[in-house]
């Protein structure tokens, strides 16, 4: 069969009836047909073997298995599928203004991912700005949509290596892990009437991404396979407003790699600060009673300490191990306090008060979810009810979410309160002049037949309402054990008793049930309807969450046959791409898959 002859890369061999996952090269692909679990399964065994050879120290054998990580073409499906399904950022095209949504497009570029290897080339990355929370503009780099197919092909094969390795109280972009670990860590070690660490060290470092130096990032890549591929995209350049401008030190805050790099430089981070750990008996890996503790979060830290002067000295160690990097403190940022002073860490706070102490959401955060909740009312001025619970339920789902394993009660309370002054002024903006005992009578009800509370906002058409912060339960995040993570095959078990044990996730109580009666997975494809290994980090990707998964999941009447009988009406929680479709003229024999996944985060 000619070049030609495969243009649009369909994924499973015609005539046969099982996906060939890595096939010759000559394989006509069909993506509709690709067998996901097997696919996931080959890349997460393959994962394992890394892991476990990295943790063994056998060097030749990790550098073995991450060129047949890297010829895969199980991992070269996962990685498009990963950036064109999931991806939050999958609809933003690079400086090529190239975005792939149909099958065949997404089966061809697999397959240019696979063949590809360390002798492509990359490209720069455009640069666009998204704002933070102190109000200034933080610079993203996306790279064109081959880049970071491959990108995500390359993490596959350098992640599983580093994850034997990292510390255990390194919490940020690391599968398995996540900010509520890093803020559940702080309270094991500060909690209690008299904690020996009372003073603490919150750093920031200053562009952290913009700043890390190439060469000694290569040099800790040591012999990986992809080493030259990865200077290529360190050095590709950015396009910004039209004007290219070459890279000599950073890597792109916006590439799939860039994370995992990051997580490199900043190895070796808690030896650099002094932490010390028990080699033996049976608190083997703990931390010295007489040491400081290090909590990391990608560029954010707090190392939490004896003393004043203790807390000084991990700062200096830290600046001078941190000069080679191309990295410094942001001297704004970085203090030191006292624990009954307290500071503010991933939008929580953390302080002792009357000898206890509490992390709760903090001021800025607050402060923040209150003005967010003002904007989006004040454009909401002439909509209707539905576009007002349409626009602001994602927004309290996902805020809720991010702060309900700290102290939020009394904040969620307040929200509550503040939030409904918002929607009364809205009503009453909407008609001026109507008497209050209407306006009540027209937005507020008891909505929500299990709750007692006659002052829900909802739609008296459709009955839909909004809800409430107060209706999240407070629920204590289990921290992840030690150093363990995904990759680790001893502790499969772990990871699938430590998914069953997790939190609900925010959606309704129809769809949690059916999640539980599924077991999680799609009765028409079979894969995972959420995806739990990279949970949302803030509250605004648990707001986009929210946003994405009620659009791509859908409850359906579905009928089944068992044994000549039917069971009709049942219904059933699948993806909305599993939906039955038919093709019409304009899409036949290429058919547009789903405008969402499950999760469509990274």
């Amino acid at each position: 069969m000619d070049e030609g002859a495969r243009t649009d890369g369909q994924v499973r061999r015609h005539g046969g009836s099982t996906t060939m996952v890595n096939g010759p090269k000559d394989d006509v692909l069909d993506w509709g047909s690709v067998d996901w679990p097997g696919v996931e399964d080959q890349v997460r065994r393959l994962r394992q073997r890394i892991f476990t050879a990295s943790q063994a120290g056998d060097l030749k054998q990790v550098r073995s298995l991450q060129k047949l990580m890297l010829r895969s073409r199980a991992n070269a499906l996962l990685s498009v599928r990963r950036v064109t399904e999931r991806n939050a950022g999958r609809r933003t095209a690079g400086i090529d203004d190239v975005v792939i949504v149909t099958a065949p497009g997404k089966a061809a570029l697999a397959e240019q991912v696979r063949n590809a290897g360390s002798t492509s080339v990359a490209h720069a990355v455009k640069r666009v700005y998204i704002p933070k929370a102190d109000g200034k503009q933080r610079p993203l780099g996306i790279p064109v949509i081959f880049d970071r197919a491959q990108q995500a092909q390359v993490v596959n094969a350098l992640e599983p290596e580093w994850e034997a390795r990292f510390e255990p109280k390194s919490y940020g972009f690391r599968p398995g892990r996540g900010c509520h670990d890093a803020i559940e860590a702080i309270f094991h070690v500060a909690r209690g009437p008299n904690p020996s660490r009372c003073w603490i060290l919150d750093a920031d470092l200053a562009a952290a991404f913009d700043r890390i130096d190439h060469s000694h990032l290569l040099a800790s890549l040591g012999t990986f396979p992809a080493r030259e591929l990865v200077a290529k995209w360190l050095k590709a350049g950015v396009v910004e407003q039209g004007r290219f401008t070459p890279t000599e030190e950073g890597t792109p805050q916006g590439g799939v790699v860039s994370p995992v790099l990051l997580n490199i430089a900043l190895h070796g981070m808690e030896t650099a600060a002094g932490v010390r750990r028990q080699l033996t008996g049976v608190h083997a890996g703990e931390t010295r009673r007489d040491s400081p503790v290090l909590i990391r979060y990608a560029d954010d830290l707090l190392a939490l300490c004896h003393s004043r002067q203790q807390a000084e000295e991990v700062k200096a160690r830290l600046a001078t191990w941190l000069a080679p990097r191309g990295l410094v403190f942001n001297e704004d940022k970085t203090r030191i306090v006292h624990l009954d002073e307290g500071c503010d860490f991933l939008g929580f706070n953390v302080r002792r008060q009357s000898g206890k102490l509490l992390i709760k959401p903090s001021k800025a955060a607050v402060k923040r979810i209150r003005q967010r909740l003002r904007i989006e009312m004040r454009s909401l001025r002439g909509a209707n009810v539905a576009m007002v619970l349409q626009r602001l339920t994602p927004i309290v789902r996902g805020w809720a979410t991010y702060y309900r394993s700290a102290v939020s009660s009394e904040v969620f309370a307040k929200l509550d309160t503040y939030l409904w002054r918002l929607t009364y002024k809205w009503a009453k903006f909407r008609h001026p002049k109507k008497p209050k005992y209407w306006i009540v009578k027209r937005y507020f009800g008891r909505f929500n037949k299990s709750r007692r509370d006659r002052w829900v906002f909802g739609d008296r058409f459709s009955g839909a309402y909004l809800v409430k912060f107060a209706w999240t339960n407070i629920v204590r995040h289990q921290m992840v054990t030690k150093g363990a993570s995904p990759d680790d095959p001893a502790l499969t078990e772990y990871w699938a008793a430590r998914r069953r044990r997790a939190a609900p996730p925010p959606l309704d109580n129809l769809s949690l049930r059916l999640l539980k009666v599924q077991r999680g997975t799609c009765p028409v494809c079979g894969d995972l309807l959420l995806y739990a290994d990279h949970p949302p980090q803030s509250p605004r990707e648990w707001e986009q969450w929210v946003r994405i998964t009620g659009k791509a999941l859908a409850k359906r009447h579905m009928t089944y046959q068992h044994d000549g009988s039917s069971d009709a009406g049942t219904i059933r929680l699948i993806h909305a791409r599993c939906r039955p479709r038919t093709p019409s003229k304009a899409t036949a024999g290429a058919a547009l898959l789903p405008r969402l996944n499950a999760l469509g985060l990274a």
